[in-house]
């Protein structure tokens, strides 16, 4: 379980975007640990210990709120995994490996886009007993590939000096902080993933608190620490979002072979050459162990919801021969496909465009889905108050309150400062313009960017709003009750 939630909460995507908005970051990662990462952390344990079933997030937010809000929570739960895998994990993994293999122009980039996805998706198909290996390797590799980063980092930075930091550039601003909440929420949520397959563990209530604190300190130290070496390494002006990680991994493995040139670009050669290629195999591998962890919680929780009447009951089917839902599977899979040619499309191939569209996409479909999740924490106090709770929010009703509150209001504000970047910038005496904030593939294009984000999250709903009515439909003509709790 440790394995699964640092594959699942320490994403390799988003360290060059963090490391890209300075040393400021660093800052506020400490502060939403403490605002953010630690109360959540409770709030999972809670439910999740409550109500260890299968399906738990699915099944929290019906039995707050019922399950027409469930079924559409769930969705845009689920559908939030295919574009993420087909349009973040993607790209980075096919840029990748152009940079540190062999170029993929054209039919080749596509190729190699459907390789990394069904890659996946056969990863989440596999059988359980043989899946629980993947997060495994997938936890392994991350701990390896970064810790051996750093130790190279620090050598560069012996051999070369560091870029200097000056105190002022790690002053948290309102400006950064717009910018940093989204993808340093996103490192930080996971918690609950486990639990949509709580009845595959043997003790769920005993093993899900202690694996939740063990990985908000383990994700914490593995962002904290290769930030921190790119911000050193690399002039601030040379890391963006898509190459920040990758292009530090060049620079400092220089150490082992090769030469960084004056106008800073890097040249590998001989045990640099080879070190820095099996680096990037890490990488990909994480990125991979990655989309394969999120994607077991994500479809075995839809699988819950359609068998429970939130969906077509023929995707909810669970194979059998694998222990695993292999409709929802496929369907992952297809749906990741047609996110990567059309993110691909739509930008004309810009690989930053790209990545910034689906980043932002995958954020938010993400964080919608807790909009509804965390405030079930105090409504099922109220609703169920006398069901066993092995592990509870400290300070009772008002610390639950707070709890629920607190994490609720910051991923309010991460999808609404994902959907209008700069919301607030210019009030209350700040500086600025509001589309500064866009990002930078999306300079001036503040419509192209919107219509991006928008469109899809409204396609996503009516998803979510078909699916009932399918799923209460065949219900009603079964006549009968689905088997979950209710």
């Amino acid at each position: 379980m440790l394995a699964f939630l640092v594959c699942t909460m320490v994403g390799l995507d988003t360290i060059g975007s963090v490391a890209a908005h300075g040393p400021q970051g660093l800052v506020w990662m400490v502060i939403l640990a403490a605002v953010f990462l630690l109360p959540y952390g409770m709030l999972v344990s809670e439910l999740s210990t409550a109500i260890p079933v299968e399906g738990g997030p699915y099944v929290w937010t019906k039995l707050a709120f019922g399950k027409f809000v469930a079924a559409i929570n769930q969705v845009m739960y689920w559908f939030s995994n295919p574009v993420w895998v087909g349009g973040t994990l993607c790209i980075l993994a096919v840029t990748t490996f152009q940079t540190f293999f062999f170029p993929l122009p054209g039919f080749w980039g596509y190729l190699g886009g459907l390789v990394f996805i069904w890659a996946t998706v056969l990863g989440v198909l596999a059988a359980l007993n043989i899946g629980k290996w993947i997060p495994t390797a997938g936890a392994f590799v991350r701990i390896l590939m970064l810790g051996f980063f750093v130790v190279t980092a620090i050598v560069y930075g012996v051999q070369h000096g560091i870029q200097p930091l000056t105190g002022s550039a790690f002053a948290p601003s309102y400006l950064g902080f717009i910018a940093l909440v989204p993808v340093l929420i996103f490192n930080y949520v996971g918690f609950e993933l486990p639990s949509n397959a709580a009845e595959e563990m043997t003790n769920p209530q005993r093993d899900i608190p202690f694996a939740v604190l063990r990985t908000g300190f383990g994700a914490f130290i593995l962002y904290g620490g290769p930030i921190l070496c790119i911000l050193l390494v690399l002039p601030a002006k040379q890391i963006n979002g898509l190459g920040g990680f990758l292009d530090a991994v060049k620079a400092v493995f220089t150490v082992y072979g090769g030469s960084v040139h004056s106008d800073g670009t890097v040249e590998l050669s001989g045990a640099g050459a080879v070190f820095a290629g099996i680096c990037a195999a890490g990488f990909i591998i994480g990125l991979l162990t990655s989309g394969v962890t999120w994607s077991m919680g994500g479809d075995r929780a839809q699988a819950v919801a359609c068998t429970d009447g939130a969906g077509p009951a023929w995707l909810g089917k669970i194979s059998p021969r694998f222990g695993t839902p292999v409709r929802i599977n496929v369907l992952s899979g297809i749906l990741s496909t047609i996110m990567m040619v059309l993110a691909r499309v739509l930008t004309s191939g810009d690989g930053q465009k790209y990545f910034s569209a689906a980043l932002g996409l995958a954020i938010s479909t993400t964080f919608f889905t807790y909009i509804a999740m965390f405030p079930a924490l105090t409504v099922l106090r109220r609703k169920l108050p006398d069901l066993p709770r092995p592990y509870q929010v400290p300070g009772g009703r008002i610390g639950a309150w707070v709890v629920s509150s607190v994490t609720g209001l910051i991923v309010l504000f991460t999808v609404v400062v994902l959907l209008w970047p700069g919301f607030g910038v210019g009030w209350f005496g700040t500086s600025g313009s509001p589309d500064d904030s866009l990002p930078a593939s999306f300079a001036g294009q503040r419509l192209g960017y919107t219509l991006s984000q928008v469109l899809p999250l409204l396609a996503i709903i009516l998803v979510g709003v078909i699916f009932f009515v399918v799923g209460s439909y065949q219900l009603r003509k079964a006549d009968r009750e689905p088997d979950l709790i209710s």
